[in-house]
């Protein structure tokens, strides 16, 4: 998508969402940059938990992410998903 990208990743306990986040952040804008110019990301992002009897189902929704947000934006599907998992949260920051 244009405006976001949904990741699905596992990691150790003992590394923190934060941490994989940054060095995520800061490696692919390393590698944008060299390739297409200038490239940053938002400062912010969302991450939620999965659990593995769920796994393919996030894999089939990243998937069909397109056809999904044709219904719903990025940003209403981001609201949603907070709210769903019960998130406090106050609009004016969510999104600048």
């Amino acid at each position: 998508m244009e405006d976001h990208i949904h990741l699905l990743l596992q990691f150790p306990p003992t590394l923190m969402i934060a941490d994989a986040i940054r060095d995520i952040k800061s490696n692919s804008s390393g590698w944008m940059s060299r390739e297409i110019g200038r490239f940053a990301w938002q400062q912010g992002y969302g991450g939620f938990g999965v659990s593995k009897s769920n796994i393919a189902a996030v894999v089939r929704y990243i998937q069909n992410q397109e056809r999904h947000h044709r219904k719903m934006t990025f940003e209403e599907e981001f609201i949603a998903l907070l709210e769903k998992h019960g998130i406090e949260y106050d609009r004016q920051y969510v999104f600048g």
